[in-house]
């Protein structure tokens, strides 16, 4: 696969171009594949694939050689079962344990890259993964207050009585940055060319036991993480956590029942120039 297969990507259009599908309302995931415009032959990595709901999204865009590697054994062997007959290679790997050269057209990275526990490293071993003109597409959860909804939620868990205590020993497993501009110098030191990058407010509207889904789907594997506490956690604690965030829900909800979910996301493309 040479560079001149990216040459069907006009960089000098994509923020036009984000515009035009984030006013859409289309998922992040979406949004990103868009950004990226995986062509017909280029090979994939799917970096924190899951169980490879977006990669075999990917096989269908492109006849090229398409890869998926998360650290998680059981995401992977999900992602094996659902993909059967499907021409993709999973791998157990995380992104700080790569070791590709120069084996990609292009990677895409959704929804992981607040999980990386050394960004840079994993930022490295992007670049050194990818062929010359190659391009990584990033969309995250951007900012300390990465979602108000969630954030207001666990400041409920931090105050309550049957909570406080444990959650006193909580430590974030989680890497995020305020601006698009760091994100950007992060990718740039790194040795990438960014062509793309920023951060923005995604608002969908929801009933509080959807954002109560969307929370166990994703941050509660960090709440709720015996690794990311320094005391035991109990079944009383998880219990009372999970009570505590769900009434937290319920009580963001307007006279619609309606919960206006807000995320702060990061969109990123850089090319390995």
């Amino acid at each position: 696969m040479g560079s001149a297969k990216t040459e069907k990507v006009d960089f000098s259009r994509i923020a036009g171009e984000y515009e035009e599908c984030a006013t859409a309302q289309k998922s992040a995931s979406e949004i990103l594949l868009k950004l990226l415009k995986i062509g017909d032959s280029e090979d994939v990595l799917d970096l924190g694939c899951g169980t490879g709901y977006l990669t075999r999204k990917i096989r269908e865009l492109t006849e090229g050689k398409v890869v998926g590697v998360d650290p998680s054994e059981g995401m992977i062997r999900k992602a094996v079962e659902r993909s059967r007959g499907l021409d993709i290679v999973y791998e157990v790997k995380s992104a700080e344990d790569m070791n590709y050269a120069e084996s990609f057209d292009v990677i895409f990275c959704n929804s992981v890259f607040q999980w990386f526990k050394d960004p840079e490293k994993a930022v490295r071993n992007c670049y050194r993964a990818l062929r010359k003109n190659g391009r990584i597409g990033v969309q995250a959860p951007a900012k300390k207050v990465y979602c108000p909804n969630f954030v207001e939620a666990i400041e409920m868990v931090r105050n309550d009585d049957r909570t406080k205590g444990t959650f006193a020993h909580f430590k974030e497993p989680w890497f995020f940055l305020e601006t698009a501009e760091e994100y950007g110098s992060l990718f740039e030191r790194c040795g990438f060319n960014v062509v793309f990058s920023k951060i923005e407010t995604v608002t969908t509207e929801h009933t509080p036991e959807e954002v109560f889904k969307v929370f166990s789907t994703g941050a509660v594997v960090g709440y709720l993480n015996q690794d990311c506490y320094d005391v035991e956690l109990t079944e009383d604690y998880v219990s009372a956590f999970k009570e505590i965030v769900k009434k937290a829900f319920e009580m963001q909800s307007d006279e619609r029942g309606v919960v206006r979910l807000k995320f702060n996301r990061l969109f990123l493309v850089a090319v390995k120039s």
